[in-house]
């Protein structure tokens, strides 16, 4: 079998164990909190309970890309092992990220002119883009070569659908995603934005939904609006949550209930640091293969 590394940033938000598991190597991005650096490790270092507490005890938050010079290295300690690599990039909507990679991709080409090196803009998040991942490493184990791999998440990355709700707007004004004015007045009213990524890798606001319980409801619906085949979709499906994993296990059990051909249960699992300091704690994704994304 063709011997190749797939390789990903943190920010697909699977767990440490889950990246092990499937073989697939990751580059980790940087945040502050309160001033201090930290690695978006898979919460390694600072659990994803302790960030989502201290980011709602008033702790400010930053976040940095991964460098052109990070990436160098982390190319380098890949590829003079003898492999070749398939890297898929957060998404160049969000982040700076991809041009840095694909810099560090050029050098490498010249230090290791035998070795294969593809960076792929995922123009995905979180635990979409780690179930861009998972499908991978599924075509993978099934014999997919890397160039094959490399073609099919091309033609296949906007079929990926982010669909997301939050409870709390400070972290998204403190950010200026949401006006302060918005964001009084949606506390006041109740209002749970839904949003989803677009075609660009962006994150775009779709609907503004009164109370939790019917935007819980209308995420379920736009899984059965856009998943592929309808209701007889057959592929994985996976939740993210920052500190509101039992509002997260009440949108999987509806899913599954819906759904009676999942590819297995709905997984579950943290909104790692470097986007959850972005949306802090009270925020649900739910990600799924679909009709292809536009804007």
């Amino acid at each position: 079998m063709e011997k190749f590394i797939l390789s990903c940033c943190s920010t697909a938000d699977l767990s440490k164990e889950r990246f092990e598991k499937r073989g697939i190597r990751y580059i980790c991005f940087h945040f502050l909190l309160d001033g201090k650096e930290y690695v978006d490790d898979l919460g390694q270092t600072m659990p994803n309970e302790e960030l989502f507490a201290r980011m709602a005890a008033g702790a400010d938050t930053k976040t940095s890309q991964v460098t052109v010079e990070e990436y160098v290295q982390y190319f380098d300690s890949l590829l003079k092992e003898g492999n070749d690599v398939l890297h898929i990039s957060f998404s160049s909507g969000l982040s700076g990220s991809y041009s840095s990679a694909c810099i560090a991709q050029k050098m490498m080409q010249e230090r290791y002119p035998e070795r294969k090196l593809y960076v792929v803009d995922s123009l995905a998040a979180s635990s979409g883009y780690g179930l861009i991942m998972e499908t991978l490493a599924d075509l993978r184990d099934g014999g997919m070569g890397i160039e094959e791999l490399r073609d099919w998440i091309e033609q296949k990355k906007l079929y990926m659908h982010h669909w997301f709700f939050s409870t709390d707007l400070t972290f998204y004004v403190r950010g200026g995603r949401v006006s302060k004015v918005t964001g009084f007045i949606g506390s006041i009213l109740n209002i749970c934005p839904l949003l989803n990524m677009d075609k660009d890798g962006k994150l775009k606001p779709r609907e503004k939904v009164r109370t939790k319980k019917k935007v819980m409801e209308r995420i379920v619906q736009k899984m059965t609006e856009h998943a592929e085949n309808g209701l007889n979709y057959s592929g994985k499906c996976f939740i993210c949550e920052s500190a509101c994993m039992e509002d997260a296990k009440v949108v999987a059990a509806h899913i599954e209930q819906l759904f009676p051909k999942l590819n297995g249960k709905v997984e579950i699992f943290p909104i790692g640091a470097t986007i959850g300091s972005h949306t802090g704690p009270g925020t649900i994704a739910l990600f799924f293969w679909g009709d292809k994304r536009n804007n």
